[in-house]
């Protein structure tokens, strides 16, 4: 699977950003796409995932209320919807393909190139 992301840039703190991946060739052993996010120094983090086929999700706690993902099967498309965002969210985003249910990077599979979010305070 190839994974495509885009969207990001600069939005000041309070506001929204739409994030999207584009997916294609997918296998069945791509059941779940996920979103991490990675800041200088630390290790890339879970933020959310979603099924690909029957679309349930989960969230870091972190971004759980302000954070939603989703998918859109006819185009072949993840979106991360981010809303009230805080300069800690600040990062670059990674969209990621994974067999199973992951909260790390470990089990993930295909990775796309990341996209800069900078939300200023």
């Amino acid at each position: 699977v190839q994974l495509q992301a885009s969207g990001g840039g600069l939005v000041q703190a309070g506001g929204s950003m739409r994030l999207s991946c584009a997916v294609s060739g997918l296998t069945t052993a791509d059941n779940f796409m996920n979103w991490f996010r990675q800041t200088p120094g630390k290790e890339r983090e879970f933020v959310a995932g979603i099924k690909w086929r029957e679309g349930s999700k989960r969230y870091a706690d972190s971004v759980k209320g302000r954070f939603t993902i989703s998918r859109d099967a006819s185009v072949y498309t993840v979106y991360l919807q981010m809303n009230s965002l805080k300069p800690e969210d600040t990062a670059v985003y990674y969209c990621a393909s994974s067999a199973g249910v992951i909260t790390s990077t470990a089990g993930a599979g295909s990775w796309g190139q990341g996209t800069q979010v900078t939300v200023s305070s």
